[in-house]
This record gives structure tokens, sequence and C-alpha cells, in this order.
């Protein structure tokens, strides 16, 4: 295990700052780095995430300057204002494109150790490995423009609605599913009761034919009878994460799951959606973005709950 501090203002290996943090139950530790001080490799980070002997999560965030990361100079060049590079690795130490939860309580870190200053109504540009995105503060929380989806397998998926079949602990049989990029893979399947989504085994990673190249999340959703009320589309969801297995709450996931839903829909799908995960409810929006794309909008709460200092 490796975590570089030798130029660390504390100068020890063993004094690592950290914060614990929520969004809707997806949790991770978060440490502050602006200056690439910290080098926390793969192996730190599955210990540190480690539910029973590290600080638990299921991930560990980084918040470092987009100029000290490889990703952050093609990214500062195309969006200038995105000081901030969200570095963020699954439990298992694997890095990750993006994640919708994490962002919303990435941005709520940096106002908590005073990196930024953002008021309510405000947005900032936030650097990720899925590209820049934009977070506006709201009095109960963050809403993130999560940029535009897309089908991974669009000609399989035109022809016959689904793309791929999932395998799971619980399902007698596998289930026809749609594969969809919200900068990082999701793979969603429908079911039809909340029993059998009561049912599913997620301790095992389900098994998806074809898996998209980079693996994929798996989202598990119970469309509600009736699927809209007062114009707002409502689903209930559990997630497989790669890399770390069932979680509270995906916010991309959550994304995937409402775009799925909708694309099966048709015509007439509402672009308002809550999604219910175990660890709370988030919201999502469609729209026509500046650039002439559909857009996703992921809105929910964010919270720390705990600091400390790793020895």
């Amino acid at each position: 295990m490796t975590v570089d501090a030798t130029r660390s203002p504390w100068g020890s290996l063993s004094l690592l700052p950290w914060s614990k943090g929520h969004g809707t139950g997806n949790d991770f530790v978060l440490v502050a780095d602006p200056d690439d001080t910290y080098r926390i490799d793969a192996e730190a980070t599955a210990r540190i995430c480690d539910r029973h002997q590290g600080i638990g999560a299921d991930g560990l965030i980084r918040a470092v300057r987009s100029q000290h990361v490889p990703e952050g100079g093609p990214l500062l060049r195309t969006t200038p204002e995105a000081e901030w590079f969200m570095d963020y690795r699954n439990s298992d130490g694997t890095a990750v494109e993006m994640c919708g939860n994490g962002v919303r309580v990435f941005v709520h870190f940096l106002i908590d150790q005073g990196l930024v200053e953002l008021a309510e109504g405000g947005e900032i540009i936030i650097g990720t490995r899925g590209g820049p995105r934009a977070v506006k503060r709201q009095q109960d929380g963050y809403v993130v423009d999560m940029g535009p989806w897309d089908l991974i397998f669009p000609d399989t998926a035109a022809g016959q609605g689904t793309d791929s079949l999932v395998e799971a602990g619980g399902m007698a049989v596998a289930r026809p599913a749609l594969s969809i990029s919200m900068g990082n893979p999701h793979t969603v399947l429908a079911l039809a009761h909340a029993d059998e989504l009561r049912g599913l085994d997620l301790h095992r990673q389900p098994q998806v034919d074809p898996v998209p190249p980079a693996g994929t999340n798996v989202e598990f959703v119970l469309p509600s009878e009736p699927l809209v009320t007062d114009g707002t589309g409502v689903i209930t969801m559990r997630v497989h994460e790669r890399g770390v297995g069932e979680t509270q709450s995906c916010g991309t996931g959550a994304c995937a799951a409402a775009a799925a839903i909708r694309y099966w829909a048709g015509r007439g799908a509402p672009d308002d959606w809550a999604v219910q995960v175990p660890g709370g409810v988030v919201s999502v929006t469609f729209f026509d973005a500046d650039d002439g794309v559909e857009h996703v909008l992921l809105g929910g709460p964010a919270e720390l709950v705990a600091t400390g200092v790793l020895s």
C-alpha cells in the first residue's frame, strides 16, 4: 500500500485528513489535495474504503486542481473554468469516469473546506474523467447537468428495444435489458413486481451478455403503477455497481434507469422523473441543451457526516 505524502505539510505518511459524506446513502471518503500532495494508490483506496478494517465507503474522492492530473490538461483547454477535478475511485481502487451522487458531495465538500464559495443559486464547473459537469447549488441540495445520455448498442436497441440479457441472483431466467451510457456504462432491466425487486441477491455480480467494453453497472427497475403521477414518472431502483457491489444509490444509474424506462414508454413519456433508491429519492429531468443534444439533470441532497485523520 502506498500513500505518498513526502511533500505533505504534515511531513508524515501517517497523517491523512479525510471527511465522510454521502448522497442518498451512496457514501464516500473525501480528501482535500489541491496541489497533488497525496498519491493514494488502488490498494490504499481499497483499504480505506473497507467497511470492516478501514473507514468504509463506496469510493474515495480526491479534490485536486485540474492542472495537476493527466486528464486535466485537455479539460482546461476546452473548459478553463473547471479548476477543480473530482478524482474518483471505486472501493476496489479502480478509476471511474463519473459519479452523479459523488459530484454533489464533492461540491459540498469543496464549500465545507473553504476551497470554493458558492451561494444558493450559484453554479460551478467540475472536471471529471467523463468530462466537465455543471453543478448548481439549491436550498435542499445540488443539481448536476450530467450531459447527454446515449445507447451503447444503438443498432441492436433500435431493432428490438433491448440489446442484452442479464442473469442475477434471485431471477429464475435471464431478462432482456438496455445498455445506456451516462459517461459511464449502465445496463437497465425492468421488473414486474415488488417481490422481484426485493428478492434479488446482489451480493454477486450480475452477468450481462453482451457486456459493454468497459464493464457495466446494472440497474433493476420497478416502474410504478401508474407510471406517471402529476406529470412525473416514478420508478424504484436497486443497483449493482462495478467494482463496488450493491449500493444505496447511484446517480448516473438513476439517470440511466429513467432514460431506459422513458425510451421504452415512447412518445408522450414525461421529462421529469422521481427515482426511489434504498437511500432516498433523486430527481431526473431531461431537457434540450444549447448544444442541440438532450441532456439529463440529476438533483438530490449531499451531506458530510464525519471528519478525521487516517493513521
